[in-house]
């Protein structure tokens, strides 16, 4: 096992630079998220402390080791890829024991590695057969396999379950997870889902552009975002964001440009400084109930249209100049054209600066 530690990591192209001046700490066994749209320099990242990529400037350090000039078969990692890259000729067994085979161990000790990792993945049975024989759920868990017997320091994952369908990544996250439960390794895992990240990680970071936005817990980046980037990426569905202002009273509320008003405590009236402040307020969908008509706080809203979900119904209404989603109980009376009273619970609005995009005040 090992920790580790990125110091101002910078990966440039050219006169392009992709990644910009990255600081991370991993601690042993932590299984970190590296999550964001594409493009925004996280399987570069990864790369880098692969080896795989040069590092144009700054250090990595893998259990107190710096590694920018350690080839990439010298820092104890093992890489699962997007794309399996197993060996088409190879079974199964041989494609899990290959790896051994060259650093020359005994056949016996191979032969028990090999089994111990397979009957954690429950594939054992598969020892026969050649790649083009399973299916990709099958083929991902052979490639994991043969990351597993190698009992490296640094597991790395590049967007191992973009290729499979919904049913299967489903199921392999299930598997990762055992699997990081059984060995606690240290695991660095890229993806670009942000329910992949909300259910693995230990901690995530989120990256948009080369830069960090945020690291935190899932918890963390769910309820308390650092940025409206963030308060946009992570969810499903996103958390709405409505441009408001101080209300023109004086009053403790934000408004919006069609009147609708959000009360807010003294701990979130106190932080919005100047009274012309530009403000954005953050609300997830779950965050608004259905209101009778008495309840003060309430609004109307013209349904767009409705997403039936089975356990719940997602409501699209227009509010604030934006298209506002609500996560609603099942109701006939939920349908396009209808018009609902609704209330949002002022506790979890999240206050935000429209300008700078960052955090005022998180919701209590």
């Amino acid at each position: 096992m090992a920790t580790v530690n990125l110091r101002q990591v910078v990966k440039r192209f050219g006169a392009l630079e992709v990644v910009h001046g990255i600081d991370l700490d991993i601690a042993d066994t932590e299984f970190m998220v590296l999550v964001g749209p594409s493009g925004c320099g996280k399987s570069t990242l990864l790369r880098m402390v692969a080896g795989l990529e040069d590092v144009s400037s700054g250090e990595i350090q893998i259990d107190g080791r710096t590694v920018n000039e350690v080839q990439p078969k010298n820092r104890d990692i093992a890489m699962v890829f997007q794309d399996y890259a197993l060996y088409p000729h190879l079974n199964v067994f041989r494609n899990m024991s290959f790896a051994l085979e060259v650093q020359g161990k005994p056949k016996d000790e191979i032969r028990t590695l090999v089994k111990r990792a397979a009957d954690i993945l429950d594939i054992a049975h598969l020892f026969d057969r050649l790649p083009g024989q399973l299916s990709g759920g099958q083929r991902q868990r052979v490639a994991m396999g043969r990351a597993l017997v190698r009992n490296p320091k640094v597991f790395l994952f590049d967007e191992p379950l973009s290729n499979l369908d919904a049913k299967l990544r489903s199921d392999m996250r299930i598997e990762i997870k055992k699997l990081h439960q059984e060995v606690r390794t240290t695991v660095i895992y890229v993806t670009h889902d942000q329910v992949e990240a909300m259910t693995l990680a230990d901690r995530i970071v989120v990256m948009r552009s080369g830069h960090v936005e945020q690291i935190g817990t899932p918890d963390e980046v769910y309820n308390s975002p650092a940025t409206l980037f963030v308060a946009g990426f992570i969810g499903a569905p996103r958390m709405n964001q409505i441009a408001c202002h101080a209300a023109a009273d004086g009053s403790a509320a934000v408004e919006t440009e069609d009147g609708i008003r959000f009360p807010l405590n003294r701990y979130r009236h106190d932080a919005l400084g100047s009274a012309d402040r530009k403000l954005v307020v953050g609300l997830r969908p779950e965050n608004f109930t259905l209101a009778g008509g008495g309840n003060p706080l309430s609004f109307e809203a013209k349904i767009r249209f409705v997403e039936p979900l089975g356990s719940d119904t997602l409501v699209f209404f227009p509010l604030g100049g934006t298209e506002i989603i609500a996560r609603l109980p099942p109701s006939p009376d939920l349908r396009s054209g209808s018009t609902i009273r609704l209330a949002a619970d002022p506790g979890k609005l999240h206050l935000f600066d429209a300008k700078t995009e960052e955090l005022i005040a998180p919701a209590s």
